[in-house]
């Protein structure tokens, strides 16, 4: 199975401070609207607190059908979409199997699970609040490997 690219080129670098790279399982590049194995496209987002910038999609060509079976020896579906997605710290999908999960977690990236489809930029809104808000203790592990730590403290003695 086959990635295809299509990534934004700008000019400059990007600001510096805290970031996440996200993933969002999607057949339109609209909406979160896609289970992890059967999503035609990932729509990649870099998000600071203040701002976002869609990075590049990804497309397949083959996916699976959603039936629960699995398929046939040799015939790899997931580790090629967790190889495209490499540098990503959050994967949103509708659903993800339980060994599609295990790859994902062990190329670190944190897969998060909605319930129902919403649009792309509902879902960076609110990573954005999270991230300048008190983030929820799975948010914090991801940026944690961003953030500087402050070992201000110790000179209190």
């Amino acid at each position: 199975m086959l990635a295809q690219r299509l990534q934004l080129i700008e000019p400059g670098e990007p600001a510096a401070g805290l970031r996440l790279r996200i993933a969002v399982a999607t057949q339109d590049l609209k909406s979160l609207n896609a289970h992890f194995g059967s999503a035609r496209r990932f729509a990649v987002y870099d998000i600071t607190p203040t701002e976002h910038r869609f990075v590049e999609a990804v497309s397949f060509g083959e996916v699976s059908n959603e039936s629960g079976s699995h398929a046939k020896d040799g015939d790899d579906r997931i580790g090629p979409k967790v190889e495209a997605l490499a540098g990503c710290h959050l994967l949103f999908v509708l659903a993800i199997g339980g060994p599609a999960a295990a790859k994902v977690v062990s190329a670190h990236i944190h897969p998060v699970k909605l319930s129902k489809p919403e649009p792309i930029d509902d879902i960076i809104s609110r990573v954005q609040a999270m991230m300048v808000g008190n983030p929820p203790p799975w948010l914090r592990k991801v940026m944690g490997a961003k953030a500087t730590r402050s070992m201000d403290f110790l000179d209190e003695e």
